[in-house]
């Protein structure tokens, strides 16, 4: 016979192994559910969604449904599926990947269908009322797969792919970001304006090829967002790239915005909640800097296309257009009573209908703007605003 004493030391051995060889704590798909709804909820959406089945680490939603503030429709989504779940310490989640359904949707005027949609890295947090970048709801990756768009049964725009990355920078003070649309297909030939249309076929823009990129960074604590580019760049027509960099966009401010949206939600008086977001956003604006922004573009071909359409239109020349446009500009700047911009635009303008290469507006100005500084020049005395801003204007540089 088995002694006394070695019977409860067997089966607590036992008891060790099993709890070892299982799951420690099954997970919970409605308090994942619940988070995500919560650190969501800052960006004005929820989901709802009919049940929550769990196997191991995957949970599944069916009937998912988004809800958007403002709108009074609800967008069905289907069956949503989380792969690779893993639960904090805090009670917040990891996700490995999110899979979405394809998107088709079909309405009398058109459709839109969306491929391959899935997310990765995503991190959703205990509580996201804290100040941290470990409170905020992010993800690691983005991406599609092909996306149409059709219009009484003809297709007008597509694209291959989307794909963005955010990524947590080292010191977690912030994170940057990027995105690219690949394969970017656009048909003007069925625009219904007569003149507009007749405009589009001279022009060559029937059909426009391209992609559009994104990529910057942000700092939580300064609320600096400097985006470094956002280029749209199509075939036989140009390169457009924007930039800019504020300072004071924290988590704060943006709090501060959702509540002044939610108040404009829920009174009944849209005039009134108009003029009141209105003031609240002039009010938050205050808290933000200038510190530059830049908007340039690299033609391809398109700016004697446009000065040819333009000139025959005027029973004239695209080159000699382009002698009377040389005269004009300086006039039509010395309206503004800013001589040394005048000058500079006067100078750009010559350059580039000359020899059409690139154009470029920036403005850097020697410290960071605030934004009342701004207004109140903007307000008082508008002819200085460039010099506030460090305005310049050059061209095939």
């Amino acid at each position: 016979m088995m002694p006394m004493r070695t019977l409860p030391m067997m089966l607590a051995s036992a008891a060790f192994v099993g709890l070892a060889a299982a799951p420690a704590f099954a997970l919970d798909g409605a308090d994942l559910v619940a988070k995500f709804n919560a650190a969501s909820a800052v960006n004005g959406t929820t989901i709802t969604y009919d049940g929550a089945d769990v196997d191991g680490d995957s949970v599944t939603l069916s009937n998912v449904a988004l809800k958007t503030v403002g709108s009074d429709k609800d967008l069905k989504i289907g069956e949503v599926t989380l792969e690779g779940v893993e639960e904090y310490d805090d009670g917040g989640y990891y996700v490995e990947t999110v899979s979405l359904p394809d998107v088709d949707l079909s309405e009398a005027e058109g459709s839109l269908s969306v491929k391959d949609i899935a997310v990765g890295g995503l991190t959703i947090p205990a509580n996201p009322n804290g100040g941290t970048i470990d409170d905020m709801l992010l993800y690691e990756s983005a991406s599609t797969g092909a996306v149409t768009v059709t219009a009484k049964g003809k297709q007008v725009f597509a694209l291959e792919s989307i794909d963005a990355n955010l990524n947590r920078q080292d010191d977690d003070t912030g994170f940057d970001f990027d995105a690219a649309l690949k394969g970017v297909k656009a048909d003007l030939s069925d625009v219904e304006d007569a003149k507009t249309k007749d405009a589009i076929q001279k022009l060559g823009l029937t059909t426009l090829a391209g992609e559009m990129t994104m990529k910057g960074s942000w700092e939580i604590a300064s609320g600096k967002i400097a985006l470094d580019e956002y280029a749209l760049d199509f075939a036989n027509v140009g390169r457009l790239n924007l930039t800019f960099n504020i300072s004071g966009y924290t988590l704060e401010f943006i709090k501060a915005i959702q509540e002044a949206m939610k108040a404009q939600e829920a009174n009944p008086n849209k005039e009134e909640a108009n003029q009141a977001l209105g003031l609240s956003m002039m009010g938050l604006m205050q808290q933000l800097t200038f510190n530059g922004a830049s908007i340039r573009f690299d033609d391809a071909s398109i700016t004697k296309r446009v000065l040819d359409y333009i000139a025959k239109e005027q029973g004239t020349t695209g080159d000699q257009f382009a002698q009377s446009l040389k005269g004009l500009v300086p006039i039509m700047m010395a309206q503004l009573n800013v001589p040394e911009l005048q000058n500079q635009v006067s100078a750009a303008a010559n350059a580039y209908l000359d020899q059409p290469k690139s154009l470029t507006i920036s403005a850097k100005p020697e410290k960071p703007v605030p934004f009342p500084m701004i207004m109140g020049a903007a307000m008082g005395a508008p002819n200085t605003v460039p010099s506030v801003l460090g305005v310049k204007v050059t061209a095939n540089d």
